[in-house]
């Protein structure tokens, strides 16, 4: 494109940054996450070879046009081998933009239970993932960074979606 800003052409790697959509309006990095929770109503944490700590299952939106859900469904798929077909948004969490990282949107869907056998069946992404554990949930809330533990945490007792800034419920967007 003559006279554009290089800072702005539509390449691969800042449409994958987040910073701009191959339309040329600002890109918004999205991810989905998956609550799963075993008989005993503990939550299920991975633990990725890749940063400290540990999360949820989930990950970032494909950009060929999945939806949140269908990021949901594929990444639990991917990471754990467990296949969901029905689930409920329980959450929408901006992630504050930080240096050199946009502003970001966490879809967060409640999944249900698992069985005994279907958690027989996990099979972990090695690439990407060490363990995983079905944790309490207090203890479960302990163990995720903090904005992910905000997240979870504001949806736990609740069967309403959520809106959260950053993990955090605002008085003047009330649920329910």
């Amino acid at each position: 494109m003559e006279g554009a800003d290089p800072a702005y052409e539509d390449r691969e790697e800042e449409y994958a940054a987040g910073m701009r959509a191959w339309d040329g309006l600002p890109g918004i990095p999205a991810s989905a996450g998956a609550l799963v929770r075993d008989a005993e109503g503990r939550i299920l944490l991975l633990k990725p070879t890749y940063k400290k700590g540990w999360t949820i299952p989930g990950g970032v939106m494909e950009a060929d046009g999945e939806t949140p859900w269908q990021a949901c469904q594929r990444e639990l798929r991917e990471e754990t081998g467990l296949t969901v077909t029905a689930g409920r948004l329980a959450a929408v969490d901006t992630r504050p933009a930080k240096s050199r990282k946009a502003m970001g949107l966490r879809f967060l869907f409640d999944c249900g239970t698992v069985s005994e056998a279907q958690i027989a069946t996990i099979t972990l992404q090695r690439e990407e993932l060490s363990t995983y554990a079905f944790v309490a949930p207090a203890e479960a809330l302990t163990m995720l960074r903090p904005a992910v533990s905000r997240r979870v945490a504001a949806v736990l007792d609740s069967d309403d979606c959520r809106y959260l800034e950053d993990g955090r419920s605002l008085p003047e967007v009330p649920t329910g």
